[in-house]
């Protein structure tokens, strides 16, 4: 069956001499993955440059329900972000992002929402300027209302802690490790009540920053065995100093 698809690149690795095997987040069936041959011309159809990480491409799809790697028809570039790879502070995000989005999307179905909120995310960090070193943190807490990690934050008052496994905030600490302290907590909050648009408002140390982006990634671990350590973690934290 042929499908048309838009979809967001989040990985690409070798496969032999002439191959890549692609992850995508497509807008009409969420996670897929691709077997590609890569043209060894400009005259070929499928290049190289086109699974640079968080293209939007526009794919004609011959799909084969239950199969592991499907295999591409047609492909057009529909979208990229040129910006992004001229700063190193904003490659450092979409390295760590791209990671990050490869295991959190993980066996997720169809989610329009969770497809147009990754493109958007992606155009404004690419048309920003400054003001985006929270932009990694934003994303991360927005992403969990469209995969339903959303924490509860309705009873939240000073002094309490951010139980990890609960996902809710609570005045007395929990009889387990997976929890975040009082004085975190409370930045939390207020990461919850940020969006790209007045993030920037919002100060915030390096090392408070470095603090809320390890409890972030823990509380991603718990919900989501499939998450390993982040090799790129390293990477983004030592940004924006």
């Amino acid at each position: 069956m042929l499908i048309t698809t838009r979809a967001i690149v989040l990985k690409s690795v070798k496969f032999g001499d002439a191959k890549l095997i692609i992850d995508m987040f497509t807008q009409t069936h969420g996670r897929m993955s691709f077997i590609v041959n890569i043209a060894k011309t400009n005259k070929g159809k499928i290049k190289r440059q086109y699974f640079q990480l968080f293209n939007v491409l526009e794919l004609v799809v011959d799909y084969r329900n239950g199969k592991e790697l499907q295999h591409i028809r047609d492909i057009r570039l529909a979208g990229q972000f040129p910006a992004i790879s001229l700063s190193p502070g904003k490659l450092s995000i979409t390295m760590f992002l791209g990671e990050f989005l490869n295991y959190a999307t993980m066996g997720e179905q169809a989610n329009v929402p969770l497809f147009e909120f990754i493109c958007s995310a992606m155009e404004w960090l690419d048309a920003s300027a400054s003001g985006y070193v929270n932009f990694h943190l934003v994303f991360m807490a927005k992403l969990s209302r469209f995969i339903g990690l959303y924490p509860n934050v309705e009873s939240y008052a000073e002094g309490d802690v951010f139980d990890l496994r609960a996902a809710t905030f609570t005045h007395t600490i929990p009889m387990h490790p997976d929890y975040v302290p009082a004085v975190a907590s409370s930045n939390i909050v207020r990461l919850l009540r940020m969006d790209f648009s007045n993030m920037h408002l919002f100060a915030m140390s390096h090392s408070d920053r470095n603090s809320i982006v390890d409890f972030m990634v823990d509380y991603y671990r718990i919900h989501l065995p499939v998450m390993p350590a982040l090799v790129s973690l390293d990477v983004v934290r030592d940004v924006f100093r």
